[in-house]
């Protein structure tokens, strides 16, 4: 090797050592590590802002090819950028940065709504179900710990807010640093957004590769937001509409005469629970036993489904919606009608005679609407007298609250026939712990209860293991029925006649996406009169209605309960 060629190679060799040893040149090693962090930012703004752009606002459609399109937004906000004057170019970007934003946040908490209610986030009319998140939370893993989920989720909001607007201006900055190139990428993916939107080109069946997702999920929430201003006058037109307002007590309810009538929702009981195949056989198996037992006390029963105006939450509607026959899908409906003189069950009950009671374990605070449902008497968990611990979010076990119902009302001696509403909370979610029956004469102040809940882990339900999830459920929902037939066995006579079904179905995390919102609804009585009234409704014989039984409208059954009894 000549001495030329050899001064050459131990040059370079210097030069290769200098790049990569900072002590040897500090300056050069910084300036490689920001040029590295720099690639490194603008790379993750880019994935940030794309994520943004076109991932679904339901989980359930989060697939690697939603994320193979082409984003119509991306495209025009480069060109804007391009087209900007210097002078404006910062502010118009971080305003763009905030709304798209926003967009994320409406994005993220509509996600939040598929996988509990099965729905996106209506921006007039569901911000009461942020309250009851909330509710639900301190009751579940209480006051400290739905604090700190609240403050999560306020950071949550700030941290996109900031995010996005940083990350769009990085890009911007990119942009307009290599114009002659940003500008022939724009109008080679427009051509091909163009020929993609035209052939209807895509990788996943019903998501296009030429995306506008962005500006759809504006567009459809916009929707919402004039549906919801217009459906406040539908709505009252609809609840003025009441062929029952000015009939006479003596007319009505004359076919249940001297019987004392239950209506009891069963939280979460849904059509999933009768027909899921992972689900179904032990739900089926209490419900087809019920029927035996019952039957074998002088009891029979016909059942069918309604359809719910909820799903995954929101009980109140359901309820509201069958007591009072208009359909109540909304905060904004239910808050009208609560405040309206619309007729409800247990006012057609009030007004022929009855005592109406709510017995409502789970209500712990002051409840304005008592009076819109015409109750004589509303019992609370403190009106109640349970001494027991509480099971996660339920305050009760439904067998305390049917034990604590006979005692105060239908035991009591000289009494008026009696309608009760009772909802049943044992089966609300996270289903876990899960209370067991104990003998009747032995429930007392609910002690009994206590060795049930302890050491159990109330979280267990939530963390991710759907089969668990699922298995919980179906648990809880045992339980609830079982306790529904054993009240029925124990304290039924010729004059009960109890009305129970779902509210709605269970979460998404039960049920998968896609499920309705049917629900099963049962009618059981011991005197043949009551139910030879409802023969012509077709609906089945026993506790358990197969696929085949009818589905009513939830709103509608007021009616064709009126008009049958």
């Amino acid at each position: 090797m000549s001495l030329l060629a050899r001064f050459r190679r131990l040059s370079r060799q210097d030069r290769t050592e200098a790049v990569d040893d900072p002590a040897g040149d500090p300056a050069t090693g910084r300036s490689t590590k920001r040029r590295v962090a720099t690639a490194v930012g603008t790379v993750l703004s880019f994935l940030f802002v794309l994520f943004a752009l076109i991932a679904p606002n339901d989980v359930n459609r989060f697939t690697p090819g939603a994320f193979v399109r082409i984003p119509l937004e991306a495209l025009l906000g480069a060109a804007l950028v391009l087209g900007l004057p210097a002078g404006v170019r910062r502010p118009v970007v971080a305003v763009v940065g905030a709304v798209l934003g926003l967009l994320l946040v409406l994005k993220i908490i509509d996600m939040g709504f598929f996988m509990v209610l099965a729905r996106p986030f209506d921006p007039v009319l569901d911000w009461t179900f942020i309250t009851a998140g909330v509710d639900f939370l301190t009751e579940s893993i209480g006051r400290a710990g739905a604090i700190g989920a609240v403050v999560g989720a306020v950071v949550l909001v700030v941290a996109v807010l900031v995010l996005t607007i940083l990350s769009v201006l990085r890009l911007a900055r990119v942009v307009v640093a290599h114009r002659k190139t940003t500008t022939r990428t724009v109008v080679v993916l427009t051509m091909a957004w163009v020929s993609c939107a035209v052939l209807g080109a895509h990788i996943v069946p019903g998501v296009p590769i030429a995306a506008d997702s962005a500006a759809m999920l504006a567009y459809d929430h916009s929707q919402q937001v004039r549906a919801g201003l217009r459906d406040e006058e539908v709505f009252a037109a609809q609840a003025a509409d009441d062929i029952f307002r000015d009939t006479p007590g003596d007319q009505l309810l004359t076919g249940l005469r001297g019987k004392d009538v239950i209506i009891s929702f069963v939280e979460s009981y849904g059509r999933v629970a009768i027909e899921d195949p992972e689900l179904a056989p032990q739900v089926d198996a209490v419900l087809d036993e019920g029927t035996r037992r019952l039957r074998a006390a002088g009891f029979a029963s016909r059942s069918a489904f309604l359809t719910s105006p909820t799903a995954g939450g929101g009980s109140w509607l359901a309820h509201a919606t069958l007591l009072s026959g208009v359909w109540a899908d909304n905060q904004q409906r239910y808050n009208n009608l609560v405040t309206s003189d619309r007729l409800t069950l247990n006012g057609t009950f009030r007004r022929a005679g009855w005592r109406t009671t709510l017995v409502m374990p789970a209500l712990t605070q002051a409840w304005p609407e008592a009076d819109f449902f015409a109750s004589d008497r509303v019992y609370g968990v403190d009106d109640l007298g349970y001494q027991g611990p509480k099971f996660s979010f339920a305050p009760m076990p439904d067998q305390y609250t049917l034990s604590a119902f006979q005692r105060l009302e239908r035991a009591q001696p000289d009494r008026a026939p009696v309608m009760a509403e009772i909802p049943l909370v044992s089966s609300h979610a996270p289903w876990t712990p899960i209370p067991q029956l104990v003998d009747w004469n032995d429930v007392g102040d609910g002690s009994i209860f206590g060795p049930m809940a302890k050491g159990a882990d109330v979280a267990d339900a939530g963390r991710g293991d759907s089969s668990r999830v699922r298995t919980q459920y179906r648990r809880s929902i045992e339980y609830s029925l079982n306790t529904l037939i054993s009240y029925v066995e124990t304290y039924g006579d010729d004059n009960l006649v109890l009305v129970f079904l779902g509210d709605h179905q269970p979460a998404p995390v039960v049920t998968g996406a896609g499920a309705g919102r049917d629900v099963p609804i049962t009618i059981v009585a011991h005197d043949p009169a009551v139910l030879e009234r409802i023969s012509g409704w077709g609906w089945q014989d026993g506790l358990n209605p197969d696929p085949k039984a009818p589905v009513w409208s939830m709103d509608a059954f007021r009616d064709k309960f009126l008009k049958a009894f």
